[in-house]
């Protein structure tokens, strides 16, 4: 039976970090499945790596394989995720394992996918193999954070993502918001944006702001899916939000007439979802199951005010950006990163958890969980 073990060794632990940084090379490109790294070891030697690149492609213990010199008869391999068990977009990679002649195997996180969940072990463990779990088990379950919520709740994993000034604002009075966090802060929303597999805005986000929600950078990209929440469609013909680069989904209700509706017939890269209307705008709940059922794991918030506190006071979100900036914008009219209703009591207010602070430049992104 497979060992969890809390005492492995310095080199047993610098093989999955190493593992880890391998995998997060995937990063935007494998989802819906995890990102995984391999390493392959013998007598004490790195003889070959592999990652999984995109979805779809070889997973990293293959890569590793097909990237081995030398025959791996009693090699070990260090894999940040339990080998696959079933046929999927490609071979068990267990089998793969066995038909090596592998001696032990190094896992990091037991996946917890049905399909998998112990099988893959099981696979190694009856054909002799040794298998190790735990290592770097924490560290792995951050990375693939939203596989692993997504896979157990079928349904997306949320970020709010807030830019703002010390004092809260995204916008003074007059309605300017660009820019208030640097352009280093920006460089990372962008690295954000390719990490997601959908991006949200409300459509007063659209409206004033006209944004494109691609991402811009000089080397290849993955633009996310693109979710504007628009309880009547007002979304303009025209506006960047409608350009081709990355499939959209417009979220209307009942209050959006047929005739408005056929407008977007043609655009061949944009859906309208017609949800149903809770308090006055889209059912949010409702939205976000069906995007699970659409297969998107992941989803970053983007939208105003509004928008974020309807994600907080209905608990849908997970976790947060804040960029803070060192301005401070003032006026009881400027606009805040939350409004809406606000919560009564303070005992009822939610506490971020895990909470770490990066400095990026002079502003500051804090990192929690709700």
């Amino acid at each position: 039976m497979s060992k969890k073990s809390a005492n492995f060794n310095e080199f047993d632990q610098k093989m999955m970090k190493r593992c880890l940084e391998l995998a997060a090379k995937g990063s935007g490109f494998t989802a819906p499945n995890p990102m995984v790294g391999a390493i392959i070891t013998k007598d004490g030697e790195i003889i070959s790596e592999g990652f999984h690149e995109y979805y779809g492609g070889p997973h990293a213990e293959i890569r590793a394989i097909e990237n081995a010199k030398q025959d791996l008869k009693g090699a070990h391999i260090y894999v940040n995720l339990e080998p696959c068990s079933h046929q999927g977009k490609t071979p068990p990679c267990s089998l793969a394992l066995v038909k090596q002649g592998f001696s032990k195997v190094f896992i990091g996180n037991i996946d917890p996918n049905p399909l998998v969940a112990g099988k893959g072990i099981d696979i190694l463990e009856k054909a002799g193999i040794e298998v190790e779990t735990g290592l770097l088990e924490k560290e792995g379950l951050k990375l693939n954070e939203k596989f692993f919520h997504f896979i157990q709740k079928k349904i997306p994993f949320i970020v709010l993502k807030t830019a703002t000034s010390l004092d809260g604002k995204i916008a003074t009075y007059t309605g300017e918001s660009q820019w208030i966090t640097s352009e280093q802060s920006r460089k990372i929303v962008h690295q954000m944006r390719q990490d997601f597999s959908a991006i949200l805005v409300g459509i007063n986000t659209v409206l004033k702001d006209d944004p494109a929600l691609t991402v811009r950078f000089d080397k290849e990209v993955k633009n996310p899916i693109k979710v504007v929440v628009d309880t009547s469609l007002k979304t303009p013909h025209g506006f960047k939000i409608l350009d081709d680069k990355a499939p959209l989904i417009i979220a209307t209700t009942r209050m959006a007439s047929k005739a408005k509706i056929a407008e977007f017939d043609q655009y061949k890269h944009v859906q309208i979802w017609v949800c149903p209307l809770k308090d006055g705008v889209v059912d949010l709940q409702f939205l976000i199951n069906k995007l699970g059922k659409e297969g998107i794991d992941s989803l970053l918030i983007e939208g105003g005010g509004s928008i974020n506190f309807s994600m907080l006071q209905h608990h849908l979100a997970q976790k947060i950006y804040a960029f803070i900036a060192p301005k401070i914008i003032g006026g009881v009219n400027s606009k805040s990163s939350f409004t809406g209703k606000g919560i009564k009591h303070i005992a009822d207010v939610p506490e971020l958890k895990n909470v770490t602070y990066t400095s990026i430049g002079n502003d500051l992104l804090m990192e929690g969980y709700f």
